[in-house]
């Protein structure tokens, strides 16, 4: 504890042991106080910064966000540092112990929420990357930016698998393949908590156990899914990254089997806590405690969603504030809740603060925040995640663009960092720093042979007959589509149009006046590129019959537009792989590659392909040319403990240098149960020279090859087929005692 503090308690915790010293010291009031939390800022009832101190001293709150939506600090890192320090020092000298504060961050990618820190891609985007270091990177560079404006916990990194397309929380996903979300969130963790060279921030899994296949696609509405769904497609994420290591687990907001997580104790303590022994905090959800009440009808009120989530298992009401502290109070007063059960929770709020040397020091130091973000490394960093996370989806040998081209620029993302940033980022759309598309094209050929034509926003026509005329003038066009800002169900409503119009979830496919842009510049003749910034997969049907290129950019980020023009002009060599399937229509779902196997009465010829995608996850081409060949497995056979070290060679045939990623999958040929026709177990990514070849290695546990039921996973014997870009290799797992 700080060397200033008023508290009169024990000494600071340096062991559960004064952990328990603190406890015995404190009173109920004081305890429950822990478990909840307070922000700053707009959401809902209005909360200031006196507020919230306010509340910390007389109701004993313990933990406080100050960033994030409707929050002042969040266009001054170096005032958001203060206000950090200002609550601190409100927890650590005006209360009896002294006890510091948790401070809370949803810093999904980057500390977006402050301007002018270092703002990543999108995690859809850094999935398609196929390359774990660089998350793990973003992971850091995130930490070190939020520990110096004094956050203390980060609510990431997602662990949700999209499974379908039309949610609008794909884009904070890395994609729909089990087996790629749980490694890159994993390495997401490693670079949030560090490795002890610089002040980072405890990690959170969210959205636990099974959150991203909602019904309609509507954000956190009912998940229904089978008991072997369940183990087989959401919950192998966060195994992975319970495994790795993690401080935090937040509940997701639907319901599972009738079940709303944020009151189940089959999923927060039989499950998270008993089967796969997380022993951390549990914090709620913004608002998941009061939805038991507000719309799931569980319960009838504070009282018992209270009362629901502590039983099953919750620690922290992440924005209860003094109302839920007072009901705990009442519920423990009542012998409702037992003041061991929470002892519990309060001993792990204390631990977390400990480890994360809180009670040492809490205060950060406004004066360096500047130093630390956005410096030259951080920002490297950002520019080669947006580099590698490009994804070229078609080239009919119009890209690479010449660097002597005067080019056109159009469309509601060419201009738009706003729009590049993606939601969990600053609202305001004033005074951003990064590169734009048209800004980044710019660069390349000078700003003299860019003339740039908005054409439309994102569901109005501008001035559509300008555009025209102006790519009739150009060598080249680049017209850049998509979505805008969102977060949720495509909200704030208000923010940017009325709820109900694009993106919304009944519609993939661009808007009329983004498709009427397209169509008028397309029909000049002049050669043509379509860049997508969206945070979802957008259904393109008619540019990709019509458009001779088309770039999905995702959410790239602040140095998106760098990103963009350096792939549209060849001086980067895409290497981006899709992480999610991109459906022909809406009509067209669900799309994924990991279907489960199923008749066709009717014969297979008759039949259409269960997965026919516009583009198929793992799709993206190069400006070069790669054969794989020679996949070999380490073994022939193996036991169902054993691993299987898989290789195969990649050689780049064409005349550029590049990189190329590879996915591998596996079939389980015959189960017990009915498996999907293929599995995603494998990925790796490497830099060829024209000419050249090289060898990528992946390594399987056979345990990866599981079956999954209601109440089992086992490894069964029989014939697994694995496969990568048409090549296969056959394993045998031997029966256990072989």
């Amino acid at each position: 504890m700080s060397s200033n503090s008023g508290a009169d308690g024990p000494s600071p915790p340096a062991s559960a042991d004064d952990v328990d010293d603190l406890l015995d010291a404190m009173t109920l009031e004081e305890k429950v106080g822990q478990l909840v939390g307070t922000y700053v800022g707009q959401m809902g009832e209005e909360k200031t910064l006196e507020d919230a101190k306010r509340e910390v001293v007389d109701d004993h709150v313990g933990s406080v966000s100050p960033f994030g939506i409707g929050i002042s600090t969040r266009d001054d890192p170096v005032q958001a540092a203060e206000t950090a320090n200002e609550l601190q020092r409100t927890a650590v000298e005006e209360t009896p112990h002294g006890i510091p504060l948790h401070v809370p961050v949803d810093a999904v990618h980057g500390h977006a929420y402050l301007n002018g820190t270092t703002v990543f891609p999108h995690n859809l985007g850094m999935a398609a990357a196929r390359d774990a270091e660089l998350v793990e990177r973003g992971g850091a560079v995130t930490g070190h930016e939020c520990a110096a404006t004094g956050a203390t916990v980060n609510y990431g990194p997602t662990c949700d698998v999209a499974r379908d397309q039309r949610w609008g929380r794909v884009f904070e996903t890395y994609g729909e393949s089990p087996y790629l979300c749980g490694e890159l969130a994993a390495a997401e963790a490693r670079g949030l908590r560090g490795d002890g060279d610089e002040p980072t921030v405890a990690a959170t899994a969210k959205h636990f156990p099974a959150y991203g296949q909602p019904a309609r696609g509507e954000d956190a509405s009912v998940v229904e899914i089978s008991e072997s769904t369940f183990r087989r497609d959401f919950l192998p994420p966060f195994e992975r990254i319970l495994d790795e290591g993690v401080d935090v687990v937040m509940p997701c907001y639907n319901s599972l089997d009738g079940e709303p997580v944020h009151g189940s104790e089959r999923f927060l303590t039989s499950l998270l806590r008993e089967e796969l022994g997380f022993d951390g905090v549990v914090t709620s959800d913004w608002g998941g405690v009061d939805h038991l009440h507000d719309y799931h009808g569980t319960s009838d009120g504070r009282r018992t969603s209270a009362w629901q989530s502590l039983s099953a298992g919750l620690d922290l009401v992440s924005v209860g504030g003094p109302d839920y502290a007072e009901t705990l109070v009442e519920l423990v007063r009542a012998e409702e809740l037992s003041e061991a059960r929470i002892d519990r929770s309060v001993r792990r709020v204390l631990e977390l603060k400990a480890t994360l040397g809180l009670f040492d020091d809490p205060y950060v130091d406004p004066e360096a925040v500047t130093d630390v973000v956005s410096r030259d490394s951080h920002r490297d960093a950002s520019v080669d995640a947006a580099r590698e996370s490009m994804t070229l989806l078609k080239n009919d040998g119009v890209l690479p663009l010449s660097e002597s081209d005067d080019v056109l620029v159009t469309g509601p993302n060419a201009d738009d960092l706003h729009h590049q940033f993606g939601g969990w980022s600053v609202m305001d759309d004033s005074d951003l720093r990064g590169v734009t598309v048209r800004e980044g094209i710019a660069g390349v050929v000078g700003e003299e042979s860019v003339t740039y034509e908005p054409g439309a926003d994102v569901t109005e026509t501008v001035d559509v007959d300008a555009a025209a005329s102006a790519a009739e003038d150009a060598d080249a066009a680049v017209v850049v589509l998509g979505e805008d800002w969102y977060i949720h169900e495509f909200g704030p409503q208000g923010m940017n149009r009325p709820t109900g119009e694009f993106p919304t979830r009944t519609r993939l496919g661009l808007p009329d006046a983004q498709r009427d842009l397209l169509e008028a510049v397309r029909a000049t003749g002049t050669p043509t590129v379509l860049v997508l910034i969206s945070g979802r997969p957008l259904s393109i049907p008619w540019a990709d019959e019509h458009v001779p290129g088309i770039l999905m950019a995702y959410y790239p980020g602040m140095d998106g537009g760098t990103a963009v023009a350096d792939t549209l002009f060849g001086r980067h060599n895409p290497s981006g792989r899709l992480p999610v399937s991109v459906p022909r229509s809406t009509g067209h779902l669900p799309t994924r590659f990991n279907y489960l196997r199923h008749p066709t009465p009717i014969g297979a010829d008759e039949h259409p392909d269960s997965y026919d995608p516009l583009y198929a996850f793992g799709h993206g081409l190069s400006y070069t040319e790669f054969e794989v060949t020679d996949l070999s497995l380490s073994a022939e056979s193996v036991g169902p403990a054993g691993t299987v070290e898989v290789d195969v060679t990649a050689e780049n045939v064409g005349d550029r240098d590049g990189a190329k990623s590879v996915d591998l999958f596996v079939e389980d040929v015959v189960s017990s149960r009915v498996t999907p026709a293929r599995e995603h177990v494998g990925f790796a990514k490497t830099a060829i020279e024209a000419g050249e070849s090289a060898t990528l290695s992946m390594t399987v546990p056979v345990e990866r090859l599981a079956v999954h039921g209601r109440d089992y996973e086992r490894v069964e014997p029989g014939e697994f087929v694995f496969s990568c870009e048409g090549e296969t290799a056959a394993l045998t797992v031997r029966s256990g005692g072989q």
